[in-house]
């Protein structure tokens, strides 16, 4: 518990790594942000120059990583990376974190990390002499990506309070899910519906945060139940590679999903989300009905993340 509070009082300009460290008033700084650069992405070119960012992976990525590299590339930097950190860095020899973050450090301005481990992010800072941003921690948490959820939803509604969201899939290994939910837990009159099969069910610890904070939320069996009654739907994948057995995989696979039918029990002015990639839980006949906000929430992760960067350069 200690390492957690010290952890959320991060100044979020230095490091990112919990989504419990931001305030409202840096999610509105980094939102104000976010717009001027989709508005500007080809006039700030100079706002990283001469900076080296470090992506270290030890996880397989698509969005994530090519939205930072974009975004580094865009903003003038430059970025070494290496396709699979596990495999092709000294980890593979044996090398710590801890000794592998001392070394990436005296390469770059800035290092991002995606590991297998639930407390890497929280070891790579504590060994690191520059910033580091948690680009997915295990099971633990993903804050860009719910950065980019929180920015997706805001653009959307106009607001982040009074709302009520559908989060479904695996929620016990799922990094995403917690994160966003973490943050919605700071602005008022959120509901949260958790859907999910009865061995993926949320974390004990997001659950305990719930309770303590008062905030209203419902564990749910069935999806078409609550879809007529949310705001947001925010789908997610069950997670064959975190699951301990196949069995229990199986146990779970295609149990939530949402299709043309289903989904016409939205209101009309509900969203769609998913912070990808999908197997079966979202039907590709889904992808042209109004209400899906999907594809349009991983561009969002290019500006997002460029305004993640300017504030950490301007902060260094």
């Amino acid at each position: 518990m200690k390492d957690l509070i010290n952890m959320k009082k991060e100044n979020p300009k230095k490091n990112i790594i919990l989504s419990q460290q931001f305030s409202i008033e840096f999610l509105n700084e980094l939102f104000k942000l976010t717009d001027f650069m989709k508005q500007n992405e080809t006039k700030v070119s100079e706002e990283l120059r001469g900076k080296i960012v470090s992506l270290l992976f030890y996880e397989s990525s698509t969005r994530t990583r090519f939205s930072f590299e974009s975004a580094v590339l865009k903003l003038g930097g430059n970025c070494i990376t290496t396709e699979n950190a596990a495999q092709f860095s000294s980890a593979s020899k044996g090398e710590t974190l801890e000794d592998s973050i001392r070394m990436v450090s005296t390469y770059c301005d800035f290092i991002i990390l995606r590991h297998n481990e639930d407390n890497s992010s929280k070891r790579a800072v504590s060994v690191a002499s520059v910033p580091v941003i948690n680009a997915g921690s295990g099971k633990s948490q993903h804050p860009t990506q719910a950065l980019l959820d929180l920015y997706t939803i805001y653009e959307e509604f106009g607001t982040l309070e009074n709302m009520k969201f559908a989060i479904v899939g695996d929620l016990l290994r799922g990094r995403t899910c917690d994160s966003l939910v973490y943050l919605l837990s700071k602005f008022k009159g959120n509901e949260f519906f958790f859907v999910s099969p009865d061995n993926s069910k949320i974390k004990e610890s997001l659950k305990n945060y719930l309770v303590e904070n008062n905030l209203n939320f419902s564990e749910v069996d069935n999806l078409d139940d609550v879809l007529p009654a949310v705001d947001v739907c925010y789908m997610t994948r069950i997670q064959k590679e975190r699951f301990e057995s196949l069995v229990e995989y199986e146990k779970t696979k295609g149990l939530f999903i949402l299709d043309k039918e289903n989904v016409e029990l939205m209101k009309d002015n509900a969203i769609i989300m998913h912070p990808l990639p999908r197997v079966d839980e979202i039907t590709l006949d889904v992808d042209m009905n109004k209400r899906a906000r999907y594809f349009e929430q991983a561009k969002n992760g290019l500006y997002v993340r460029m305004a993640i960067l300017k504030l950490l350069n301007d902060n260094v």
